[in-house]
């Protein structure tokens, strides 16, 4: 009987182990990205830069050089120029901020042309690429048009000493869904092998985490 009881609890105990693997080994069932090339054949613009918190821009007044300013857009996402104070500034394209500043200054100069130029860029959350985990260096990159996972990892050092680079992962919003997406990277495949299929292109608001080896 003691030899039974103890048979039984092997079995269940080895049933157990089956389970957590398994569990474990789910991740893999992400889907995977397709890959982009090391260099663009054709170059295309990507969205309309949205201006962000602690972005420097460049106001041009024409005409009315006392008016123009260089100002950085304060962290609660505003700016204040002459005659215009506490103008939201964050989320709008620079487009947009000139027209609106143009409506506010057209109640004390006639027909007035402004223009907006960021000259140092942050951008916001939604349009910045985020690397975490087993990285030489964390960080928050502005999104460029065009931007690869090569490009974001020499942005960042690359993997450290500790990374599992192949079983990275990036987490996607899909706007028109509301929901979040999870695929599959092979990083390590990438920079330590020079696989080109490992490379993928990313897009505004991408994160990437990079989890550390168990060994």
């Amino acid at each position: 009987m003691r030899f039974r009881h103890g048979s039984r609890g092997l079995i269940a105990a080895a049933l157990a182990s089956s389970a957590l693997m398994g569990c474990a080994g789910s991740g893999g069932d992400r889907p995977a990205l397709p890959p982009a090339d090391f260099v663009g054949t054709k170059e295309q613009p990507g969205e309309q830069y949205k201006i962000g918190p602690l972005d420097q821009l460049n106001i041009f007044v024409w005409r009315n050089p006392e008016l123009s300013a260089k100002v950085q857009v304060r962290p609660d996402g505003r700016i204040t120029t002459p005659l215009v104070n506490d103008m939201p500034a964050t989320g709008k394209t620079p487009a947009q901020l000139s027209e609106d500043m143009r409506l506010a200054l057209a109640e004390y100069i006639k027909d007035p042309i402004v223009s907006v130029i960021v000259e140092n860029f942050s951008g916001t959350y939604s349009q910045q690429v985020r690397i975490v985990g087993a990285t030489e260096k964390p960080a928050s990159l502005p999104y460029r048009a065009n931007m690869t996972l090569l490009d974001a990892m020499i942005a960042v050092g690359g993997l450290n000493q500790y990374a599992a680079g192949n079983k990275a992962r990036l987490v996607r919003y899909d706007p028109k869904t509301g929901t979040q997406k999870e695929y599959d990277l092979k990083i390590s495949k990438l920079l330590k092998d020079g696989d080109a299929s490992a490379n993928v292109k990313l897009e505004p608001g991408d994160v990437i985490i990079i989890p550390e080896s168990m060994f």
